[in-house]
């Protein structure tokens, strides 16, 4: 195992003990949302001032917007928490988004194949489909779990939250590409900013929880 793999190994195990505090302190959430979202608008602002250098209105545009979806999507992230069956259901949509971007990681590194677009020369059609892989079965092994009923609307679920992580990936990628930067940032060992991190969770968490209400 590289130097490389195995800080990404030993983040992602620190980030997984996270989250299951997250999942068991409220109060632990919050902090850990707040600190997520001040790197986020941080690594945010870093991109768009590269991008638009010398247009201060249009870097005052895409960063307010930004600043408001991340204040936005914590808040709703901690109120819709109180309630256990939503946080319950939250939670479920993150972890089917860590599924997807691991399914994606494994197949991509395993099976590599064609690109799957310019725009991230390390985003494979392999790697695409073992997200949606990965993603789909993760949510149908987890709501099982909890309802012990079979239903394959959950497969389509499970399909709609990959995607949507995948396109949020592409976009943050397709940023950081005009930007040339190759990471968000380096908060992360092995896996770089904290944007590289949650760009598709940004994107498939809120869908994800849409698609539940118009499904259910």
């Amino acid at each position: 195992m590289t130097k490389s793999l195995q800080k990404r190994f030993y983040t992602s195990i620190v980030l997984l003990l996270l989250l299951s505090l997250m999942i068991i302190d409220k109060y632990v959430m919050t902090f850990f949302l707040m600190i997520v979202g001040i790197f986020s608008i941080l690594e945010f602002f870093k991109i768009i001032k590269k991008i638009f250098l010398k247009n201060n209105i249009k870097q005052f545009f895409f960063n307010i917007i930004f600043i408001v979806y991340i204040f936005s999507f914590c808040t709703y992230f901690v109120t819709l928490s109180s309630f256990l069956h939503l946080k319950i259901l939250i939670f479920i949509i993150l972890l089917t988004c860590v599924a997807s971007d691991i399914g994606g990681f494994l197949f991509g590194k395993i099976l590599k194949g064609p690109k799957l677009t310019k725009i991230s020369p390390n985003k494979t059609i392999s790697g695409a489909i073992g997200s949606l892989i990965f993603s789909s079965f993760s949510i149908f092994i987890m709501i099982y779990y909890l309802t012990k009923s079979f239903d394959p609307y959950i497969f389509l679920i499970g399909c709609i939250i990959s995607i949507s992580c995948q396109i949020g990936d592409l976009i943050f990628s397709y940023l950081k590409r005009k930007s040339f930067l190759k990471d968000s940032g380096n908060f992360l060992p092995g896996h770089g900013g904290i944007l590289d991190r949650i760009d598709g969770m940004l994107l498939g968490i809120p869908i994800g929880f849409l698609t539940f209400l118009i499904v259910y």
